[in-house]
């Protein structure tokens, strides 16, 4: 696959000025797991299968100036994500900003007990989970992994879960599939396959997330308990490769995108 190399910023720019020049109308029948049928204020503008390579930034202050995340919900809410409890709802769901003017617009998406479907915590920190033969791992485990055995191809952390699949439940299903993290040439490199996002409220908030994870693990890495940590030490954050199934926007919004991004 070609993948475009670009930095972060650029990254952004480009994945806009995609969705502007080629973005093709999508009638939505559900959304979030909702029935939206016949509702035209629903229908998305979409691009499928779009792939970009940026050089990851270690200092979160530089890394915000470039991919402009939402903060500081953005911060507040990594900071929920690597904390190493498995909550659900958490708290930074209500605090998204889209939710400005509208209360917590999530909040319908959460059942009896006040929980949702998922949360990305519960999924990064999967708790006394059991799979067909072994118990489900966590973002700890893949750090371990990483520390025991630093050329691993099995470093990934999975967010889609096997009750995902079908989403026969009928509710919310995670957009991110999970995050590969791979040790090559003296650099940590992040791939991240997404099933769907949203260019207006979560494209760079993704980016800016990702990237953080992985400079976390390294760090991670660099104080852990074993052998390979003082090699850790001299790692660099390498390549985030983000390959996008659906990058999309509602249709009522398009025009704000093909005002600032051409098309």
């Amino acid at each position: 696959m070609n993948v475009k190399m670009l930095p972060l910023d650029e990254a952004v720019a480009d994945a806009g000025r995609q969705l502007a020049l080629y973005g093709k109308k999508v009638e939505v029948a559900r959304w979030q797991g909702t029935s939206v049928q016949g509702d035209p204020s629903m229908a998305t503008i979409e691009v499928i299968n779009h792939s970009f390579a940026s050089p990851m930034i270690d200092h979160a202050g530089c890394l915000a100036e470039r991919v402009r995340p939402n903060l500081p919900w953005a911060d507040d809410h990594f900071a929920e994500r690597v904390g190493g409890r498995p909550l659900n709802p958490g708290e930074q769901w209500a605090n998204w900003p889209y939710s400005a003017g509208q209360g917590p617009a999530a909040d319908r998406f959460r059942d009896a007990d006040g929980c949702f479907t998922h949360t990305y915590m519960e999924r990064m920190w999967a708790p006394n989970l059991s799979g067909i033969r072994f118990d489900y791992g966590n973002l700890a485990d893949v750090v371990d992994l990483l520390a025991r055995d630093p050329d691993t191809r099995q470093a990934f952390l999975p967010i889609w879960f096997p009750e995902d699949t079908g989403a026969v439940h009928q509710g919310r299903v995670p957009c991110t599939i999970g995050y590969h993290f791979l040790l090559r040439d003296g650099m940590l490199h992040c791939f991240y396959p997404i099933r769907a996002c949203d260019f207006v409220r979560h494209f760079r908030d993704d980016i800016y997330l990702a990237n953080r994870l992985a400079s976390w693990v390294l760090q991670e890495l660099v104080e852990h308990r074993s052998a390979s940590s003082s090699m850790w030490a001299s790692v660099k954050l390498g390549l985030l490769t983000m390959h996008i199934w659906s990058l999309h926007c509602f249709a009522g919004e398009f025009h704000k995108i093909k005002e600032e991004y051409g098309g």
